[in-house]
């Protein structure tokens, strides 16, 4: 396949929604800008397909976005005219127990609060101030190490959120606030003893609180497609099935934005770069990976505790103790025997994911990188112990390991969803030390994918950022 052989102001490589993000902020300044994907539609991991039998819809990767609808860029985006619709399960997140107890996150922070009995005052006393405050530090969080717009508000935020979760779980005193909070924070992809594990599980609650934990009706694609659409009806240009592995077979730019992990880029762009920046690229890290079931079921998932059903999200893990030892155990690479489960079951409350009276589910665990291990057994055995008869409305599955996660988006490298570890050591410096995170050494190049601040999530703001670089350095605006 030959592109358009023309001129464009920008290129982005990659239709991932930091690609897409990065796509329409320039193109809304008046620039003519030309995004490739590789494969047939775009989206990354924001894509849908009938992975089981037909007639189930089931969200490729990413399936539950709390961040997409916190993303103060996506926010301004009239994406809701170009067929984007969100479904909010009244409970955001379910934590069931051995006991058949449940620990459960709604949207009432005081609601919340007080379900988790003697934790109420605690839990009120952690999140309160970050609800409050987060609507005014979001820029901040979700964007690279600068000097906050509310300083005051950051350094609140700060002083939980750059701590371990194995240190702030310490504010709670029941058991089931711990683990509520361990599930949170197991968002991070590491152990909860790491330095900033906190801080996902706070993003994460806030989220919550103010804005829900939505699914797209119809499937994750629908954000992909709607971000799409917008960028088309302002003029922009897209190309798929066209996969690119080096600079000579893109179009003459002025810019072109890489929404791609380090190993691809130096794979791309890598003869351009100056031997410093290469040097760092070829040392960033990549964290866990996972293991990922999607389930055509007869019928919904019999979990014990009622509170489950009715939750858009499901973490599986039972005691914060037991997390904890299980993300410690797959960072030293070993595999668990019951391990963290994530688990989403949309046609819950969408039925257009399944036929009348049928299901569907998606779930996934943590593993080393690269692993090749079938957690198949493991997963639906974690998934029976808190929803006794489960297996048995089992109609199909489809399963990816890490190397299939791989080849499906190259982006996630050994499986890590994350675009590479988001701890302390690369939290700030993703992905390399730089003045400015999305800048390459070559004039042009930026990089605007999850593999530079704020990271992995639905959010676009990495491809938003690298996004005004360019413009400023580029453009003029």
């Amino acid at each position: 396949m030959q592109l358009e052989k023309r001129d464009f102001d920008a290129i982005v490589v990659g239709s991932g929604p930091n690609g897409l993000a990065a796509a329409i902020l320039m193109q809304q300044k008046g620039l003519s800008v030309l995004l490739i994907e590789g494969k047939e539609t775009v989206g990354g991991g924001l894509r849908s397909a009938e992975l089981t039998l037909p007639g189930f819809v089931h969200d490729i990767c990413s399936a539950v976005h709390p961040l997409a609808v916190a993303s103060p860029f996506f926010e301004t985006l009239p994406l809701s005219d170009h067929g984007l619709e969100y479904i909010y399960p009244e409970i955001a997140a379910a934590h069931p127990f051995d006991n058949g107890s449940v620990a459960i996150l709604k949207k009432s922070l005081e609601e919340t609060a007080l379900l988790l009995g003697t934790d109420e005052q605690a839990y009120l006393d952690l999140m309160q101030p970050i609800v409050k405050d987060w609507p005014s530090i979001a820029p901040d969080v979700l964007g690279p190490l600068h000097y906050p717009k509310h300083p005051l508000a950051m350094a609140r935020f700060g002083l939980s959120a750059l701590t371990s979760a194995t240190w702030l779980s310490k504010k709670f005193k029941t058991p089931g606030a711990k683990a509520l909070f361990a599930g949170m924070a197991a968002h991070a992809i590491q152990p909860l003893s790491n330095l900033t594990t906190s801080a996902i599980a706070l993003v994460l609650m806030a989220s919550a609180h103010l804005k829900g934990w939505p699914i797209p009706k119809r499937g994750s694609n629908q954000i992909a497609n709607a971000l799409a659409s917008y960028f088309v009806s302002l003029g922009g240009k897209i190309e798929t099935n066209y996969y690119v592995k080096s600079l000579e077979q893109l179009p003459s730019a002025h810019a072109v934005l890489f929404d791609v992990t380090p190993r691809q880029l130096l794979q791309i762009a890598g003869h351009r770069f100056s031997s410093l920046y290469k040097w760092q690229l070829e040392r960033y890290r990549y964290g866990m990976g996972v293991f990922k079931i999607d389930w055509a079921l007869d019928a919904p998932i019999p979990f014990t505790a009622t509170g489950c059903r009715g939750a858009g999200t499901v973490h599986i893990g039972n005691t914060f103790e037991e997390i904890a030892a299980c993300e410690q155990q797959v960072w030293n690479g070993t595999i668990p025997e019951k391990p963290f489960v994530l688990l989403s079951q949309p046609s819950v409350f969408d039925p257009s994911r399944a036929p009348e009276g049928k299901h569907t589910a998606w779930a996934y665990c943590h593993v080393p990188n690269g692993s090749k291990a079938d957690m198949t057994a493991a997963i639906e055995n974690q998934v029976e112990r808190f929803a006794p008869g489960f297996k048995e409305t089992i109609l199909a599955r489809h399963t990816m390991d890490t190397a299939q996660m791989e080849e499906y988006n190259p982006n996630y490298i050994g499986g890590d969803i994350n675009g590479g570890v988001i701890d302390i050591g690369q939290l700030f410096t993703r992905p390399v030390l730089r003045w400015s995170p999305y800048k390459t050494s070559a004039k042009g190049i930026y990089i605007c994918s999850s593999s530079t601040p704020p990271g992995g999530g639905v959010h676009g703001m990495c491809g938003y950022h690298a996004a005004k670089k360019a413009l400023r350095d580029v453009f003029d605006h």
